[in-house]
């Protein structure tokens, strides 16, 4: 009797089961330690029955830090929306990502941020992605459009230490409204045009640019097949030249033309031009006029048309699509 109470106190002071089936050792508290990923060891624990299933690390999940507020203008506040790895630790917070900013299209009306999801997969292929908001042309007409993504990426570069950012490899991308915003940049960079009064003059350097289906006169884009208006005052081309008919103002159209700012001694980033061969918005031809005023000047530039592609839409975000861009982003970083 005496012998069979020693054995269940024994039993009872160690917290250990181990037998031929199971695993699991429970006798001591471990003080909670430091360490990565790498350094952090295997589980011994087990049973019988268990499926092992083994990891797949090399498809990095996505987080997404929202409404991060880069400036306020015209009383409103701005935002960009911020897409990174996750976890972004065990060593690779060491190491930075490329950062591409992201300006969404929307006929310089509000922005709807409907392309997260999409660039969510240049996340997984090793970039941060920011997207940007900016000012609406009922809030601020051309080109704040311009100024406020300026602003965009010199608040990421201010912070690139914070988002794991390698702040020399940024590359600007925009769709429809949001790619007549990337050229412009593209185009004015060497000469430092469009910052606002007062803003910090950091300079600002692009790897590359990609332009999907970007205006690029609005004077001409109803001299294509079209479905909306482009030319009075309450279309969007309208609006964004502050409300007015945009064939009676030619002097307002010209300054947000980006082959005008051309020259064969302006420095300019690589540039992917991508756009649909049946557009219903943005005729095909407005990229027919950036790209040929590059070919002229001798501008590295390459033009893409998707054949049967409408405005947007899931042609532009198939796989082969992104590896198209996912390419040409990575010989120019």
């Amino acid at each position: 009797m005496k012998m069979l109470m020693l054995l269940a106190l024994a039993v009872i002071g160690v917290a250990s089961i181990a037998n031929a089936e199971t695993t699991l050792d429970h006798s001591k508290v471990i003080p909670p330690q430091q360490a990565t990923f790498a350094e952090f060891p295997e589980s011994r624990s087990f049973t019988s029955g268990i499926k092992v299933v083994q990891a797949d690390l090399s498809d990095p999940a996505v987080a997404s830090i929202l409404n991060v507020e880069y400036a306020k203008k015209s009383g409103m506040p701005l935002h960009v929306h911020i897409l990174t790895p996750w976890p972004f630790d065990d060593g690779a917070a060491d190491r930075k990502l490329p950062l591409i900013v992201f300006v969404q299209g929307s006929a310089w009306l509000k922005q709807e941020m409907y392309n997260l999801p999409q660039l969510a997969q240049m996340v997984k292929r090793g970039y941060i992605v920011a997207i940007v908001e900016y000012r609406p042309s009922a809030v601020a007409a051309f080109p704040a459009q311009i100024t406020d993504t300026k602003s965009a990426i010199r608040f990421l570069k201010k912070n690139a230490d914070k988002y794991n950012i390698d702040a020399s490899k940024i590359v600007l991308w925009g769709d429809s409204s949001g790619g007549h915003t990337a050229l412009m940049i593209a185009v004015t960079l060497d000469a430092n045009q469009y910052d606002d009064e007062g803003q910090d003059k950091d300079p600002i350097a692009l790897k590359a640019v990609v332009d999907y289906y970007g205006p690029t006169d609005i004077s001409k884009m109803n001299k294509e097949p079209s479905t909306w208006d482009h030319m009075s005052a309450k279309s969007p081309e309208g609006l964004f030249i502050d409300g007015v008919d945009v064939l009676d103002n030619p002097e307002k159209v010209k300054p947000t033309i980006p082959m005008g700012y051309l020259a064969r001694d302006r420095r300019l980033p690589p540039m992917l031009i991508v756009h649909g061969s049946k557009d219903r918005l943005v005729p095909f031809g407005q990229s027919v006029m950036m790209y040929d005023a590059l070919k002229k000047l001798d501008k590295e530039a390459v033009m893409v048309q998707l054949k049967g592609a409408d405005h947007g839409g899931t042609p532009f975000w198939s796989r082969d699509m992104l590896n198209l861009v996912d390419d040409f982003i990575r010989r120019h970083l």
